[in-house]
């Protein structure tokens, strides 16, 4: 039986500003998606090997860098790590940049102008998630899917700074 994804995911808003309607919805929709489809496991650490899955992720902010904070299913917990938003910051720009021009095309724009500014915008997408991937190695395993996901969510807790 396959125990290697996440079964709940949280944001912790304790050390996030207060946010609008618009964004509680987009965190709640990047939640959503994320536990739809999921591949998330913890590795080994040396002769200690890492409890099985599901796991449990509230995932906030603190000092300016992303925690992870990763329990079992019935809730104990396993570990928590904390990545540094700076190899982040101008793709997170880019995002936000050409997320405006999307929203803004699709209210105006035919489709074959919108189509070029979503390969665009999936091409963002995909290389914060290559990014996010890479600053997770060795703390935990995702598919090309989660970490897209989980980008998406390192965006929402983000959007009002």
């Amino acid at each position: 039986m396959e125990t290697n994804y996440l079964i709940e995911a949280e944001i912790d808003n304790s050390n996030l500003p207060a946010i609008t309607p618009e964004i509680l919805q987009e965190r709640r929709v990047a939640i959503y998606e994320l536990l739809q489809s999921n591949k998330f496991s913890l590795p080994d650490r040396g002769n200690r090997r890492a409890p099985p899955g599901p796991y449990r992720l509230r995932i906030g902010m603190q000092n300016g860098r992303v925690v992870f904070d990763i329990s079992t299913m019935d809730g104990s917990r396993v570990t928590e790590f904390h990545i540094s938003l700076a190899p982040f910051r101008q793709i997170t720009k880019d995002y936000f940049s050409i997320m405006g021009s999307y929203f803004d095309a699709v209210k105006a724009l035919p489709s074959s102008k919108i189509e070029t500014i979503d390969m665009a915008r999936r091409g963002i997408h995909n290389e914060g998630a290559r990014l996010l991937a890479e600053r997770l190695e060795g703390k935990i395993v995702v598919d090309g899917d989660t970490a897209r996901r989980l980008f998406t969510l390192v965006c929402a807790l983000q959007v009002e700074r």
